[in-house]
């Protein structure tokens, strides 16, 4: 596992749960307004050591009842489905972020029961979909059966969508609704400058426009949410 990150103690990033979070190197997209940018584009051999998570895992296991484990794209990770074993056995709940372009990887660990909850990346309306995660000619199918994937999972997920002024507006949240329509959790999150952006000029939206978006998003998922606002 190439682990770029570790945050020994969050309440935000697992709901419902106390956790730490495991950042992951490395993805396969290039969203200019991605806020781990240095997970992405940065390469060197300063990586954690595996030990030192499983040992913090160990001596707050008291504290913390789950790991989250994000990115970068975790998916990307060769042994991702045995480092997530390893922290099953440990006896921790187990949150997976996913963008959702690795189905097949997405699909094993389903089935076998190595992740209690997912969120995915929403990152656009289809018809906007490459030109929003920087890929050109993006093929959207492997998101598609992912989303699927979860919907037909029986754990609990969610769907989720960074809003920005330079790729969204109120119509392409509201087609992005509809193409998950049935969800039973969908958030909005706006655009914050992290300092660590692949693209410097990106902004987010006002007040205002968050809640437009969220009411056209609602005529699809009526519970779905504004985080962070």
């Amino acid at each position: 596992m190439l682990i770029k990150g570790f945050q020994k103690l969050t309440v935000l990033d697992f709901p419902g749960r106390t956790a730490c979070t495991v950042f992951t190197w490395g993805c396969n997209f290039r969203c200019p307004f991605c806020h781990n940018a240095s997970l992405v584009t940065q390469q060197d051999d300063a990586f954690y050591n595996e030990s030192e998570i499983f040992e913090h895992l160990e001596k707050r296991k008291n504290v913390i009842d789950g790991v989250a484990v994000t990115g970068g794209e975790p998916l990307l990770q060769k042994d991702i489905e045995r480092f997530l074993y390893e922290i099953k056995e440990k006896g921790f709940a187990v949150k997976l972020d996913t963008n959702g372009s690795f189905p097949e990887k997405l699909e094993g660990i389903l089935q076998l029961g190595l992740a209690d909850y997912v969120a995915m990346d929403i990152k656009n309306c289809r018809e906007k979909y490459g030109m929003t995660v920087g890929v050109k000619n993006f093929d959207i199918k492997p998101v598609e059966k992912s989303i699927e994937l979860l919907r037909n999972s029986g754990i609990d997920y969610e769907f989720r969508t960074t809003v920005t002024a330079d790729f969204h507006t109120p119509d392409d949240i509201e087609k992005a609704a509809e193409w998950i329509q049935g969800s039973p959790a969908y958030f909005l999150q706006n655009f914050e400058d992290s300092g660590n952006l692949i693209d410097e000029n990106c902004r987010g939206v006002s007040r205002n426009e968050m809640r437009e978006m969220l009411k056209r998003a609602q005529k699809f998922i009526p519970q779905a949410q504004l985080r962070g606002m």
